[in-house]
């Protein structure tokens, strides 16, 4: 199975609901709850000077309504995931999260 089909099955399983965006257009109108996730970066391990293995780095920013939410603490518990910060603007919840995968 593709690496980030894999991914997308995670979060909609960790989210309970098929609101996983990846890479929406901005005329997308997203459903609250949701996650919305891109590809940020390619890391590499290198092994005798050449790129031995690969990991794509993903930003993940979870968008919900309730403050008092477990989602935050489910996304951060998966491995190699850091939460990097959290804000509040119209109304809703956001943290921002860094995922090797």
């Amino acid at each position: 199975m593709n690496r980030r089909i894999e991914l997308q099955n995670i979060l909609e399983e960790i989210l309970g609901s098929k609101n996983v965006y990846f890479q929406p257009p901005a005329s997308l109108k997203m459903d609250y709850d949701c996650i919305r996730y891109e590809r940020s970066k390619i890391d590499k391990i290198f092994a005798d000077d050449s790129p031995y293995r690969l990991f794509d780095r993903y930003q993940i920013i979870l968008i919900y309504k309730n403050p008092d939410s477990d989602i935050p603490k489910k996304l951060a518990m998966l491995p190699m995931c850091s939460h990097e910060r959290h804000y509040t603007a119209d109304n809703l919840h956001h943290d921002i999260f860094n995922l090797y995968f």
